[in-house]
């Protein structure tokens, strides 16, 4: 592969939360798991006392930050309805006050305008009305959505930003208020894009529900251009197609965040990117963007705004659903762009079945998947599931890598193997190609950092409409008897019956029509904001301030910036980072919700900002350990090997970025591979069910054996091909039938066997010939780990 050297600010993400409706029923939907066990006994009196001293000392502002971190989500929705939540408020102030840092505050006239408008804002009323009076509840609402999503923990780290942020204000913003206004003016994002307004463009919209051969069209159209690119919303549907267009032999190249192969030899004529990569200075032909109902997602909508108004490609092939078509039509007129809307029908039909489960797992037949929305849920579902029918059951969430979910997904749609059923949260909505009979809600309504949401109609259209076995477009068009096919239909219903009356309207209701796309401000943006600042200053308050001071059109909205807020707080931890590389590790994937997450993205910023060494075995936040440790069907041990997971892909994220610093990308890579191995061996080989696990065992066994049997063979080849002098020569061996056996283990046991070469444990991508000595500890590890 050559060399790619891009640099890649290619854009942050963001989100505006979408209003909830109200429910027309109490949330009594549990997990079968759950309901598995006898009804709790009322609590005691000693822990309803206990509850309430808790509260009472947290509303007195004496509790450790600590403890009010461990304070019950539930509790605490419970004491902000109650009108205590002043109460906690002024607690946190007089800590804050308290506190060294602002008894020793010079200008105690801040401290008081301070605390008398954030009190204010306690009291205000919703229903409020002016200028002066919408700040304050805006102030009040942000409050109130911190302490729900994290406690009175974030609430007072909050607190005290918001005074940070309340000097800086008096002292450098509103004296240059104009200025800065005028950078936050977001009105006109078709503007940004002065390149793409200058070629008269023709976007054709291919709309049409799930599984109704839009993209196919669009792709066949990409495949006989000259040069074109794909973007899509997953990896999973970049590798797809970029895998698609070489077995049909068309030069192409794949660009993600954290994975580049650039064609060697001709220069290739296709780029398969995820959304956020889209080169936007290079001229197409073709272009095509996938989901394009995804251009109103409040966390990524951003991305797809971007590549619709900034693709420079003469054909713009837009694939998604047909709510997208109203605000497609108005984006293209705001453009100047010429439209072409193609409709679809579904290839396959969908029904609503008429009858649920009754919560009865022993009524699941092969073919079914099971969709539930919370990890924990969807493990103990599994257990359940096999406990119960004795079958094998597969598991997709969304904290699994890409690779396993595809995985487990070709397990599930492979019908020579015991894994009958389908355990999957909604991360089955797109990118895997799934040949599932029927789809079975376990239950409608998921958990949000604010409580309980029932899900939305084109998210119930979305995941229903993967039920039916998967065909693609050629093959329906290749099929003369699809008329009489019956065997194709696809059905959706629940496991509960409460929950089938909202299938059956949701999926016979329109979806309401997309009313704004996203955007998110350029990198430039933040760059003249930052500079009406100290050179110190937070990249928190530039993001906020930028975000609070800005206007947008009807067309628009501004995405959230919460993912962005929780790497700044990372980032800002760090000092001696420039601003424009804060920028890029703002944009990086750092799970920042975790503090496991938190501490690696605080020792990556901090190798960039020290101009340390960026060596992957070095980082000792990077928890290689556990690829020591045996495989293992715990939790704990799972949502380990997805935190290393994450870790090695932000590190290869990085490396793109950084590949003077993280100069191990061969070698992350090598170790996504061996967490991925694990996590298959996890998933598969332990199962509730005695028999099952039994079973999985003496496979795993059957395949040793053969491999122990290819080793003697090799071996006996081995001796006799020997050198002149009658010793071993290993040069003139055909490692073929190694590589063969290798494949045949894989195939019966679903592992990779294959024996680490001497290429693997080589010195670090990008290291120098002198550091050669030094390496030896360094590369000993690394074959350990590798041998493991």
């Amino acid at each position: 592969m050559q060399p790619w050297s891009g640099r890649g600010n290619y854009g942050l993400s963001c989100a505006i939360r979408a209003s909830l409706r109200s429910f027309s029923r109490p949330f009594t939907t549990t997990s079968p798991f759950q309901r598995s066990k006898r009804a709790q006994k009322p609590e005691r009196l000693e822990t309803r006392k206990a509850k309430k001293n808790t509260a009472d000392t947290l509303t007195n502002g004496t509790e450790s930050i600590d403890q009010k971190h461990m304070y019950p989500g539930k509790l605490r929705r419970k004491t902000m309805m109650a009108e205590d939540f002043p109460s906690i408020v002024t607690g946190l102030l007089r800590e804050m006050k308290a506190e060294e840092s602002v008894s020793s505050n010079p200008d105690p006239d801040t401290w008081k305008r301070f605390e008398r408008s954030v009190l204010n804002a306690c009291k205000a009323s919703d229903r409020g009305t002016g200028a002066k009076q919408g700040s304050l509840i805006q102030v009040k609402n942000t409050m109130q959505k911190t302490y729900l999503k994290s406690g009175a923990r974030a609430l007072k780290r909050e607190l005290e930003y918001m005074l940070y942020a309340q000097e800086l204000d008096t002292k450098f913003s509103e004296p240059n208020l104009q200025q800065q206004q005028k950078i936050a003016d977001m009105r006109y994002p078709a503007e940004w894009y002065p390149q793409a307004r200058a070629i008269q463009r023709t976007i054709h919209l291919h709309v049409g529900p799930t599984n109704s051969g839009k993209t196919y069209a669009a792709l066949k159209r990409l495949e006989a251009s000259k040069s074109g690119f794909y973007a899509g919303p997953l990896r999973l549907l970049a590798q797809e197609v970029y895998h698609r267009f070489h077995t049909s032999g068309i030069p192409c190249s794949l660009v993600t965040g954290d994975e580049v192969k650039i064609h060697e030899g001709e220069k290739s004529v296709v780029v398969s990117n995820t959304v956020e990569m889209v080169n936007l200075g290079q001229q197409y032909e073709v272009g095509v963007i996938d989901e394009i109902q995804m251009i109103a997602d409040p966390k990524r909508g951003w991305a797809w705004t971007r590549a619709l108004l900034g693709a420079r490609a003469t054909e713009l092939h837009l694939c998604g659903e047909v709510r997208a078509v109203p605000l497609i039509r108005e984006l293209a007129a705001l453009t100047g762009d010429k439209l072409e809307i193609h409709r679809y029908e579904r290839l396959n039909p969908l029904k609503a079945m008429d009858r649920s489960l009754k919560g009865d797992l022993r009524k699941l037949e092969k073919g079914d998947c099971v969709v539930s929305f919370s990890r924990v849920g969807i493990h103990a579902l599994k257990a359940d599931i096999e406990r119960v029918t004795g079958r094998r059951a597969a598991i997709i969430y969304g904290g699994l890598p890409a690779e396993i979910r595809t995985q487990q997904a070709s397990l599930f749609n492979d019908p020579n193997n015991d894994y009958d059923i389908l355990v999957a949260s909604d991360a089955i909505g797109m990118g895997l190609n799934l040949s599932c009979k029927r789809i079975i809600f376990e239950t409608v309504v998921k958990n949000i950092p604010t409580g309980l949401s029932r899900l939305g109609v084109s998210e119930i259209k979305q995941i229903g409409g993967r039920a039916g076995r998967y065909r693609t477009a050629a093959q329906h068009n290749d099929d003369k008897k699809r008329q009489q096919d019956t065997s194709n239909v696809g059905y959706v219903t629940s496991l509960e019956e409460v929950d089938l009356p909202y299938i059956r309207n949701a999926l016979s209701a329109d979806p309401p029509p997309l009313k704004a796309a996203g955007i998110h401000p350029p990198d430039s943006a933040h760059e003249k904001m930052a500079a009406y600042f100290p050179q110190d200053v937070s990249l928190e308050y530039v993001v906020k301030r930028l975000a609070e001071i800005s206007q947008t059109n009807p067309l628009f909205f501004m995405c959230d910036i919460d993912q962005h807020l929780e790497n700044a707080e990372v980032i800002d931890a760090v000092p001696g980072l420039q601003f424009p590389d804060q920028l890029t590790f703002m944009a990086a994937p750092i799970h920042a919700r975790e503090q496991s997450g938190r501490d690696v993205g605080m020792a990556f910023v901090r190798c960039v900002a020290e101009h340390t060494n960026g060596r992957l075995l070095d980082i000792e936040d990077v928890r290689l350990e556990i690829l020591e440790e045996p495989v293992s069907a715990e939790k704990n041990y799972m949502h380990e090997l997805e935190s290393l997971h994450r870790s090695v892909i932000l590190y290869t994220w990085l490396s793109y970025r950084f590949g003077g610093v993280f100069t191990d990308r061969t070698l992350a890579v090598h170790v996504k591979q061996l967490v991925e191995e694990r996590m298959v061996r996890a998933l598969t080989e332990f199962s509730a069910n005695k028999k099952l696990r039994k079973d999985a065992s003496l496979r795993r066994q059957i395949a040793l054996q053969k491999q122990v049997l290819e080793q003697k063979q090799f071996m006996e080849a081995g001796r006799q091909v020997n050198s002149p002098d009658g010793l071993y020569n290993p040069d003139v061996l055909d490692a073929s039938g190694t590589e063969e056996s290798a494949a045949e283990i894989d195939l019966v046991d679903g592992d990779n066997y294959e024996e680490e070469s001497e290429q693997n444990a080589t010195a670090p991508e990008g290291a120098d010939v002198g550091t050669a000595s030094r390496n030896h500890d360094y590369e000993e590890r690394a074959q350990r780990i590798a041998t493991n």
